[in-house]
C-alpha cells in the first residue's frame, strides 16, 4: 500500500509547503532539492541498477539507460526542466501549459514502474517529488490560471506515479518487459539527479549546507 500512498503524500506535502511559504521557494526547499538529487541518484545506483544488470545483457542495459537519458532530454525540451526544479510559468499568460503538464505526467508515470519490484525506490520518488511539487505549486499559484486548472493539474500529476506502479503490478505484458522499462527509468533518474546536483548552487559552487545535504542523501540511501 505504501507504494501507492507515499508518492501521493509527497505531492500533498509539497503543495502544503508551497501554500505555507506563499512566495518564491525558500532556501530550505533548495536544500531539500539538493538532498533529493543525491538520495535518488544513490538509491538508483544501490538498488535499481544492480537488479537490472542482473536480468539483462550489459550492452542492452546500457542502451536502454541511454534511451532513458535521451527521453528525459526530450521531455525537458517541453517542460523546460520542471522535473528538476526549473519552472517557468508566465504570470500574464492565461493559456494552460499543456506541454509542461504532459511532460511532467509522462515523467511521473514512468517513475512509478520500478517501485513495484524495488520497495526502497518509493522513498527515492517520495523525496524527489516533495520539492518538485512545492516549486510547481508555487509557480502555478503565482500564475493567472484558474483555481480549477491548478487543482486539475496537481491532481493528475499526483496520480500518475501510482498509476505507473499499478500498471507495472497488474498488466502482464508490462511485467514481461519490466526490466527494460526500469533501465529506461534509470536513465531518467540519472539525468534528473545529476542535473539537480550540478545546478544545486549559484555559479556551480557548493556551500557547506548543500554539501552536507548531498552527503546525507547518499549516506541515508546506503543505510536503508
Amino acid at each position: 500500500m505504501k507504494s501507492y500512498l507515499l508518492p501521493i503524500i509527497a505531492v500533498v506535502l509539497g503543495v502544503i509547503l508551497a501554500l505555507v511559504s506563499k512566495s518564491k521557494p525558500a532556501f530550505k526547499t533548495k536544500l531539500l532539492l539538493s538532498f533529493s538529487g543525491a538520495f535518488l541518484l544513490a538509491l538508483t545506483l544501490f538498488e535499481l541498477l544492480p537488479e537490472v544488470y542482473h536480468h539483462l545483457d550489459p550492452k542492452q542495459t546500457g542502451l536502454f539507460i541511454m534511451l532513458g537519458i535521451l527521453l528525459q532530454i526530450v521531455l525537458e525540451f517541453f517542460s523546460k526542466g520542471a522535473e528538476h526544479g526549473h519552472v517557468h510559468v508566465h504570470k500574464h499568460d492565461n493559456n494552460f501549459p499543456w506541454l509542461l503538464f504532459i511532460s511532467l505526467c509522462i515523467h511521473s508515470f514512468l517513475e512509478g514502474f520500478p517501485i513495484h519490484h524495488h520497495n526502497d525506490m518509493v522513498y527515492g520518488v517520495l523525496i524527489h517529488k516533495i520539492p518538485i511539487a512545492t516549486l510547481i505549486t508555487t509557480y502555478l499559484l503565482q500564475s493567472h490560471y484558474s483555481k480549477m486548472q491548478v487543482v486539475a493539474f496537481l491532481t493528475l500529476f499526483t496520480i500518475m506515479t501510482p498509476l505507473g506502479t499499478f500498471i507495472s503490478n497488474h498488466v502482464t505484458l508490462v511485467e514481461d518487459y519490466i526490466h527494460l522499462i526500469n533501465a529506461i527509468v534509470i536513465g531518467i533518474f540519472f539525468h534528473i539527479s545529476t542535473t539537480i546536483l550540478f545546478e544545486s548552487s549559484e555559479g556551480h559552487k557548493f556551500n557547506l549546507s548543500k554539501l552536507i545535504a548531498i552527503f546525507a542523501g547518499v549516506a541515508i540511501a546506503y543505510a536503508i
